[in-house]
């Protein structure tokens, strides 16, 4: 599954009712990741990041936090080679800086407590 600039990544996802966070991971592999995207249910925080080469960069802090255990909720990414861009539940919006700076991720994950119900790119 590869994700190319321009084109809108949906997920449909279900927390569990016991969540304490979950995350999703956008990139090449588990060592490069240009996107991660992890809500925090015990902080009620979005925390980004990103991995280059195995180290992790510097942490961005999201307090805006439409999530919910237990509900099932969808959001949108697209990205450029310099932003990603969230659209929450809520439809807000959120940025985050494409450190690795690529226009096309062939590496998608998710772990924690949460399960996809649906994915979709177009």
């Amino acid at each position: 599954m590869t994700f190319k600039e321009g084109q809108e990544f949906k997920v449909r996802i279900k927390p569990d009712d016991d969540s304490e966070s979950f995350a999703i991971n956008i990139g090449h592999d588990s060592e490069n990741i240009a996107m991660h995207f992890n809500p925090r249910f015990e902080t009620n925080t979005i925390v980004f990041n990103s991995l280059s080469g195995g180290s992790w960069g510097d942490e961005h802090s999201e307090g805006n936090f439409p999530f919910a255990r237990g509900e099932e909720c969808k959001f949108h990414i697209n990205f450029n080679n310099e932003q990603f861009y969230i659209k929450l539940p809520d439809g807000s919006m959120l940025n985050f800086p494409n450190r690795l700076g690529d226009v096309k991720y062939k590496y998608f994950d998710v772990s924690g407590g949460a399960r996809i119900i649906g994915i979709k790119i177009k």
